[in-house]
């Protein structure tokens, strides 16, 4: 029998609102297209990702969990921290000598040392996203980044981890969010490595993934994202944002104010590919 994954990539709080965004189109133009994705076998979340995964396991319809992202009040703190910052950690920690895991950790290193706000802090924003707080009967995995020794670690309803943490783990960006404590480890961001982390679902056949960033976009290491997409060996089919939506997505993607107008235009976006991710599950 033919496995089927949904993997939702990282993008900061425009992510979040474009990949929901995303869905909300689909489900305009083919119901039973989005029916499909949100049910699919597995749910692979990363980042921003990991939130958006965790949100459509919890009951709430596209269109609520759509019009939260249009909501003018929000729970979600701006750190004034902006990519050109963050940026710079990573050149600064890839640019040196050594293996992706070393780099990684130096990443990791920096994000110890620099000062956010409380881990308590972060984790209250993290709850106040999640409609729901319990691991799905649905296959869900969550990636996130051992800062001691650079590790992808895969968080899903057996490794003992709250859904919280987990998510607060997938989304702690170095320089930005605390690393968040786990069993006496801190993790940081799943999508440091790899915004995408495909090798969460290679025991699927299928895989529809959602990626927030340009086809084109940099990555720290290697050619990112279309590389993982192309040397996947099952069937990929990946939207990635069109130019219309980076736009939407403004200067800074981590800013709340980014929320709306990233939702609207993933929403757009997403009527266009509709059909084509149709046909893609259909074969």
């Amino acid at each position: 029998m033919t496995k089927r994954a949904l993997v939702l990539a990282g993008g900061g709080l425009a992510g979040i609102a474009w990949e929901t965004g995303i869905l909300r189109g689909i489900a305009d133009e083919a119901p039973e297209t989005a029916e499909a994705l949100l049910n699919s076998d597995v749910l692979v979340g990363t980042s921003a990702g990991s939130t958006v995964a965790a949100q459509l396991i919890s009951g709430l319809g596209l269109d609520a969990l759509f019009e939260r992202q249009l909501a003018t009040a929000t729970t979600e703190r701006n750190p004034d921290v902006g990519i050109e910052e963050i940026t710079e950690l990573f050149l600064a920690a890839v640019t040196q000598p050594g293996s992706k895991e070393e780099k990684l950790q130096r990443i990791g290193g920096v994000a110890l040392s620099t000062k956010t706000v409380p881990e308590i802090v972060r984790r209250q924003v993290i709850e106040h996203r999640l409609p729901e707080h319990e691991w799905p009967e649905q296959v869900l995995r969550i990636s996130a980044i051992d800062t001691a020794t650079g590790e992808l670690v895969t968080l899903d309803r057996d490794s003992g981890v709250n859904l919280v943490d987990a998510v607060a783990a997938s989304c702690a960006v170095p320089g930005v969010w605390p690393p968040v404590t786990i069993g006496g480890r801190r993790f940081m961001d799943g999508g440091v490595g790899s915004t995408v982390n495909l090798e969460l679902a290679a025991d699927c056949d299928v895989v529809v993934a959602l990626l927030p960033q340009g086809r084109t976009s940099p990555s720290p290491f290697g050619t990112g994202a279309v590389e993982e997409v192309d040397n996947f060996p099952g069937s990929v089919f990946a939207v990635f944002a069109d130019d219309e939506s980076l736009t939407a997505f403004g200067p800074n993607p981590l800013d709340p104010a980014c929320r709306a107008p990233s939702a609207e235009a993933g929403r757009e976006q997403g009527r266009r590919v509709a059909a084509e991710v149709a046909a893609f599950l259909d074969r």
